[in-house]
Order: C-alpha cells, then structure tokens, then sequence
C-alpha cells in the first residue's frame, strides 16, 4: 500500500507551500515549482490544476492514489474564486476548507466562508497564517484526529 500524505490544493500566492513546509517540519527554503511535490506528509498540487478544469482529472487521480486528505485553501488577503461550485464533492477522503493568511483583511472572512460553503466543504474551517502561528496546530491535530 502506498503512503497515504495531505494534499494541499489553493490558488497562486495562498500560501500552500508554506502550510506544506509547515505540515512537513521543513524549515529550509521555498522551493516554487509548476510540479507537483511529494513531501514526507503531504502533496503540494500546482495552483494551474485547479485554475484550469480540464486538469481537475489530475487532482482527482492524485487524490485517489495518494491522499488521506485534501486541504482546500482560499486566501483571505485575495479570495479569488477559482474552484467550480461543488468541487470538493468528487474527492473520496475527507476534505478540509483552510482559510490563509487570516490576519490579513479581515473583511474578507464572510467572502471566504461563502466559498467554502459554495466548492462543497464542510465544517469545520481552519484559519490560519503561518507566519503569525495562527491556527497551524489545530489543523495538525484534526489531520491526525481523522486519519483512518
């Protein structure tokens, strides 16, 4: 059987390789890349396989064979809509709606939560920034809480 890691999907500049550095203990630099990268605990998907639909087979393929869960990120500071509504109904493991850069804007909390909502994800929602410690340990847990 195959490693079953986290992977974290979200638009360009949300922070997902930075969560991923995170969930993976690294502390070494960024590595930006258009490739998807296995981590230890986690799958850092490209921000186009979500940007373009007809990539969505790719998400969904990865997801089958490798994932225990799929992180769905929106970013405060510029919650653009990129998913199509209903998205994260076609993954089978569960899926967890993370809201970044939290400290940032927080006028644009309820546009994020309405997001969510409309991809498919449901409750609960993390908020997190990474960079201020917000959040990161209470996702951590929930992970490990809901791993089979």
């Amino acid at each position: 059987m195959k490693k079953k890691r986290v992977m974290v999907i979200g638009p360009t500049h949300c922070g997902k390789t930075t969560l991923v550095n995170e969930l993976n203990d690294y502390d070494g630099p960024l590595r930006k890349t258009q490739d998807t990268i296995y981590g230890e605990k986690t799958i850092d998907m490209p921000s186009s396989y979500v940007a373009i639909p007809w990539m969505y087979k790719h998400l969904i393929a990865t997801a089958q064979n490798a994932a225990s869960h799929i992180l769905l990120l929106v970013d405060q500071s510029n919650p653009v809509e990129i998913y199509s509504p209903g998205f994260a109904r076609v993954f089978r493991c569960p899926v967890i709606g993370v809201i970044t850069k939290c400290d940032l804007k927080p006028e644009n909390e309820r546009v994020c939560l309405r997001q969510l909502k409309q991809i498919g994800v449901k409750e609960p929602y993390f908020k997190i920034s990474v960079p201020e410690g917000i959040g990161v340990e209470a996702l951590k847990a929930y992970i490990i809480s809901t791993t089979k």
